[in-house]
């Protein structure tokens, strides 16, 4: 996969591991791992409790791992990477995020 199309999945896991974290009142604290990708050093901060920094630290290790050019949407891969467990921790968190950033866009297409 592109370094740009890394990048956008992990932006996309912060948001949506950030708006669980706040949604759930969660204790949170600063945060931050770097990667290499393509010969490249990447930072990524984050504002999480600890329990979910370590779900996308691993969630963000399986995507190093991911061995697909055009990567699918994880639930439809032929060959999963992740643990069924952590699969199922990820699915909650997207989830809950999901319908509440999908609310949230709709609250401000009627409000603005």
């Amino acid at each position: 996969m592109t370094l740009e199309k890394f990048q956008t999945e992990v932006l996309t896991l912060k948001r949506f591991f950030e708006t669980y974290c706040q949604g759930k009142n969660k204790e949170c604290s600063p945060h931050y791992i770097v990667v290499e990708y393509k010969n490249k050093r990447l930072r990524y901060n984050f504002m999480l409790c600890d329990e979910s920094f370590e779900l996308i630290t691993y969630a963000v290790e399986r995507l190093l791992e991911c061995p697909h050019e055009d990567k699918p949407k994880c639930r439809n891969c032929p060959n999963p990477c992740y643990e069924k467990a952590r699969y199922k921790e990820v699915a909650k968190v997207m989830k809950y995020s999901g319908i509440k950033l999908g609310l949230s866009k709709i609250k401000q297409f009627l409000v603005g």
